[in-house]
């Protein structure tokens, strides 16, 4: 009985762990700018832009597990899908890491580099965590549709077979 106690409790307290929003819903509207964080260049992100006529996935990426779903990045990539109807959004939950601001910075300037038509955002206060209850010192990876509404949302390193199941996603609602 003891065991059965001990499950159950493991069981409850584990589907709070996992920050995936509820599919279908458009999340509550998140402004970063000052303290809260912004765009690399300083100017504020209002999540009213997920809602763009493009399909958007979004990262919200601890910068110590910058490199957990490297693999879905390049998936998405290698689909070569049109500008006109796909965008990126990468947030960094900047408070979720010991490493200093300035390092954290000079990696995203060269992710940019890379990655020149994905949005990079700063959350400085895990704005994200706790207005979206997304998982704190993870990776999440959330897909919007054309009106804002999640399409599909997982935290955690993705599987191959979710990283198929993602693109899919995309290709449907493009």
């Amino acid at each position: 009985m003891k065991i059965l106690a001990i499950l159950t409790v493991f069981i409850i307290s584990s589907t709070f762990v996992f920050g995936e929003l509820p599919i279908g819903e458009v999340p509550p509207t998140i402004v970063l700018e000052g303290d809260l964080g912004g765009r690399l260049d300083g100017t504020p992100w209002n999540s009213e832009e997920l809602v763009s006529g493009k399909v958007i996935v979004l990262f919200y990426v601890d910068p110590d597990e910058s490199d957990l779903n490297n693999h879905v990045s390049e998936a998405i990539k290698a689909e070569k899908l049109s500008p006109e109807k796909y965008g990126s959004v990468a947030v960094i939950n900047m408070a979720a890491t010991w490493l200093p601001n300035f390092a954290i910075n000079i990696k995203l300037q060269s992710k940019q580099e890379e990655y020149k038509s994905t949005v990079y955002v700063k959350d400085l206060e895990k704005t994200l965590v706790k207005k979206w209850s997304l998982t704190d010192d993870n990776s999440d990876i959330i897909l919007f549709g054309k009106d804002g509404k999640v399409l599909y949302s997982y935290d955690g390193k993705f599987s191959d077979a979710q990283v198929k199941e993602l693109v899919q996603a995309f290709k449907d609602n493009l």
